[in-house]
């Protein structure tokens, strides 16, 4: 036997100590009666956890063979199957990946359910994958409400809190899209060492902040400990000294090696969440065998005899004592259950091998779009009403206003219409944001659809992802731009990725609403001025928008919320700052940044753009801060070369439909692209190549863009970005050069 080859003598160990009757023993010394399961359950566990181990053992044997590709097992994991017995299915579960056993027991709920061969298919990346479709090895089922998790470092835990917080909030509202039970609860698995992230920390400090505001919060967290990050060891009493005195969080603990202290606390915990509506944390105690991965050679970091003693405490082993001790079955009919199930594993995996994969790149793209086209979005609300919701400012609606309050209203309008809805973040509730965007709404909706966040933007991004899970129409607002980076993993990782990888069975739409960008006048600073939006350029299927006035803001919102609400789809809603207040564009009072709040009906679609000027001399591209600093700039254009020019808003940064885009530009040939962000990254990197490799003509382009720079504070603000000024100037040298 070769002494580095852990899964053999684990597997060898297993029978050797059934036959020499050297099982371990447990400390908790308690007997099948005085847990409230039934033999059989006890039983049905422990098949559970064999089938579980012989899955990591055969997947470690094909990844040899190259026909494998996960090998983050669940061995020493195995008592979570113990969650997926008590725990009934209309509670939903966001798990660790070490979860096999749980996802195992759990189906054993459904008959119609073929949980071996679907988890193995998961594991060969094969396209035949219900839950991923060969995308990545997830534990997930829409039929088991197990949303799938790729996360290795708790950041599912924020948006976890979210849907617990959901349940109770969605029967309060009696919403109609909702999908939990009114009574479930939300379970929420992870190891040891990912309480440490930022992410996880943000979670279990949210859900015990809504709790002391008088929220309800019912989950269960349940920390499945083995001691290890990797390579890196928990502090002893770590997890125990961190969370069991926690204010609003109660704590449990058990013993993962002992089947029935497991399910005993299992109980306990459940219980307390079911009926208090409040947060859990359970301590699960147990071990982990054979490594982290099958990358992680336990060996570089542990001596042989420290691997030999966690060995010892194979769960497994110490389930067959229960088991005996209990008179359940015999050791021959533990060891007939253990060789039936390699034989079966074997079997179900050889087969999964030879299924299709994934190879083709449209295939493998297929499912960002969520698309869940859910079919008409409900009709307005009755105009009287509305008029009572707008109160004062219903005779309003006609006159000419600034983006700001053009947005107040087409918010108010969304929650009127879209009962679903709700609006968070930080101060939006009575204050009604730092810019009173939200003004009014927290005295017209309730805290029950408009309320504050704690200041935390992981929190907040999360928390809409976890509403969306259960039918809500999240409006997030994050205060300023550069916060959001804070959160930007709950975006990318977390919220964008959810109909990829589990090919639409599950969605998170929502609409954040950021406030940003720059030329903000006596405020900045690059925390309150940030002109980047690299990150969302980089992230699939999400939907960008960028409105430059009040009308269109309005116009897209709308969209944005249709989208969100009709197919799923995920949308960044930024809002330039400066523009909020602006009402004048070329002189004072001129009034030509004002504008009407636009028929209820009227929408910008997605994709679409909007054209200033009909002339042909040049065409000016730009978006949010710098349609207006080029609008600013037209008259002065026109005059020195004596001709007309065209300006396009492109207003949605993403969707950009660049053969619209060419024909507007027609034989213009001379093309400036005005981008208020970073020159390094920015959209207009991207659309001067999309122009240069779709024109057919010979364009002149030229990008004029911000500066790789922060933002300073002072009079120094606007130095670095674009402006009227230097738009004339770059816009005259490329017509008179090109």
């Amino acid at each position: 036997m070769n002494l580095f080859n852990r899964a053999e003598i684990i597997d060898q160990n297993f029978s050797k100590s059934l036959n020499n009757s050297t099982l371990p023993d447990s400390a908790i010394e308690l007997a099948l009666p005085d847990v409230s399961l039934g033999s059989n359950d006890l039983i049905s566990i422990f098949e559970s956890q064999i089938y579980s181990r012989h899955m990591d053992l055969k997947a470690r044997e094909l990844k040899e063979k190259g026909q494998c590709f996960y090998t983050i097992g669940s061995s020493g994991h195995e008592s979570n199957a113990v969650f997926g017995n008590i725990f009934p299915i209309t509670d939903i579960a966001f798990l660790h990946y070490r979860s096999s056993a749980f996802f195992i027991e759990r189906s054993k709920k459904l008959y119609s359910s073929t949980p071996l061969y679907d988890m193995a298919l998961s594991f060969m990346a094969s396209s035949e994958d219900p839950i991923s479709g060969g995308r990545h090895k997830v534990i997930g089922s829409k039929m088991l409400n197990i949303p799938p998790q790729t996360s290795t470092i708790a950041s599912h835990i924020p948006k976890s809190v979210g849907t617990a917080f959901s349940i109770d909030r969605a029967c309060d509202l009696d919403i109609k899209e909702r999908d939990l039970d009114k009574n479930s609860i939300v379970i929420c698995s992870f190891g040891d060492a990912s309480v440490n992230h930022a992410s996880a920390l943000s979670g279990f400090n949210t859900a015990r902040w809504v709790k002391s505001n008088g929220g309800n919060v019912p989950i269960i967290f349940i920390c499945e400990d083995n001691g290890y990050g990797i390579s890196v060891p928990t502090p002893k009493n770590w997890i125990r000294n961190t969370f069991s005195n926690q204010e609003n969080l109660k704590y449990f603990d058990c013993d993962g090696l002992n089947l029935l202290d497991t399910i005993n606390t299992a109980q306990k915990a459940q219980e307390y969440c079911r009926f208090k509506r409040s947060p859990v944390f359970l301590h699960m105690k147990t071990v982990r065998l054979m490594g982290h991965a099958g990358s992680d050679i336990e060996s570089s970091y542990l001596s042989i005899s420290q691997i030999e003693e966690t060995e010892k405490n194979d769960p497994l082993l110490h389930s067959a004592r229960i088991i005996l001790d209990n008179k359940c079955l015999s050791a021959d009919e533990i060891l007939d259950l253990y060789e039936i199930a390699r034989i079966k594993i074997h079997h179900i995996f050889e087969k999964a091998t030879t299924r299709p994969r994934l190879s083709d790149s449209s295939d493998v793209m297929d499912t960002i779009i969520s698309n869940d086209m859910k079919g008409n979005i409900p009709a307005h609300s009755d105009e009287k009403i509305r008029s009572n919701i707008f109160g004062k400012e219903y005779k309003r609606l006609d006159q000419q206003n600034h983006m700001a309050k053009l947005i107040n209203y087409t918010l108010k309008d969304i929650m009127l219409r879209f009962n679903n809805a709700l609006i968070f973040g930080e101060d939006v509730a009575k204050k009604g944001g730092v810019y009173h965007i939200t003004a009014d709404l927290f005295k017209q909706f309730t805290v029950r659809r408009v309320f504050n966040s704690p200041l935390d933007e992981t929190s907040i991004i999360g928390f809409a992802a976890g509403l969306a899970h259960n039918g809500f129409l999240p409006i997030p607002e994050i205060q300023f731009l550069a916060y959001f980076h804070n959160a930007e993993d709950q975006l990318r990782g977390e919220v964008a990725t959810l109909s990829f990888f589990s090919q639409r069975k599950y969605i998170n739409p929502m609409v954040i609403r950021i406030a940003g960008l720059a030329y903000q006048k006596g405020f900045g600073g690059h925390f309150h001025n940030d002109n980047s939006l690299t990150i969302f350029r980089d992230i699939p299927g999400i939907i960008l928008a960028c409105p430059s006035n009040g009308s269109d803001a309005v116009k897209m919102l709308r969209t944005a919320v249709r989208q969100a609400y009709t197919n799923g789809r995920i949308v960044v809603f930024i809002e330039p700052i400066a523009l909020y207040m602006v009402k004048d564009l070329h002189k004072p009072k001129d009034n030509k940044w004002s504008f009407k709040y636009p028929d209820i009906n009227e929408e910008l679609p997605l994709g679409e753009f909007v054209t200033y000027g009909k002339g042909r001399a040049l065409t000016i591209i730009s978006y949010g801060n710098g349609i207006y600093q080029s609008l600013k700039a037209q008259p002065e254009i026109e005059k020195k070369i004596k001709k007309k020019i065209k300006i396009i808003d492109l207003c949605w940064l993403s969707d950009i439909n660049i053969d619209s885009i060419l024909s507007e530009i027609g034989n213009s040939g001379k093309v400036l692209i005005v981008d208020e962000c970073r020159m390094s990254g920015c959209h207009g990197e991207g659309l001067m190549a999309l122009l240069y490799e779709k024109s057919k003509n010979n364009l002149s382009i030229k990008l004029h863009a911000a500066k790789d720079s922060f933002i300073p504070l002072g009079v120094a603000a606007t130095s670095t970005l674009p402006n009227c000024e230097t738009i004339v100037r770059h816009s005259i040298e490329l017509y008179k050069n090109a």
